[in-house]
């Protein structure tokens, strides 16, 4: 049985797998997914799994040198915003922070090797993560 703190085996195998720049979008329940992109839904009732929790986990197996947030966020969800700092800032990282537009950020999405859904219902709970390297 797998050691580490994330038992979810489709994220562990799409995290051990991506390479440099490549990223992963974490999301809200209410993010749309685009065609073609692997879904990962992890959401079973409102609320569960947050959208903190579960990126916790992810940055406990994943090294992240980007991450794209809606600039909506800032205004709109500031909690969750801060939250997101603190939580790399828990896991030793400091990844550079870029903003887009909401609907930009729906664009980049398809570009994702995969969408995490989880339970989160508050509004820009969502982020992009793009993979660094561990050494």
């Amino acid at each position: 049985m797998k050691r580490g703190r994330l038992l979810n085996s489709e994220l562990s195998y799409e995290i051990s797998k991506i390479g440099h720049t490549s990223h992963i979008t974490v999301c809200d329940a209410g993010l749309p997914f685009p065609k073609g992109v692997k879904r990962i839904d992890l959401a079973i009732e409102a609320g569960f799994p947050s959208f903190i929790k579960t990126l916790d986990a992810i940055l406990s197996e994943m090294m992240v040198e980007e991450v794209v947030l809606a600039e909506e966020i800032k205004t709109i969800n500031p909690t969750v915003y801060n939250e997101i700092l603190e939580t790399f800032q828990k896991n030793g990282m400091n990844p550079k922070i870029s903003f887009v537009t909401h609907t930009e950020f729906k664009e980049t999405t398809k570009d994702s090797e995969a969408i995490v859904r989880t339970g989160e219902c508050t509004p820009y709970a969502n982020i992009i993560l793009k993979s660094g390297v561990v050494f």
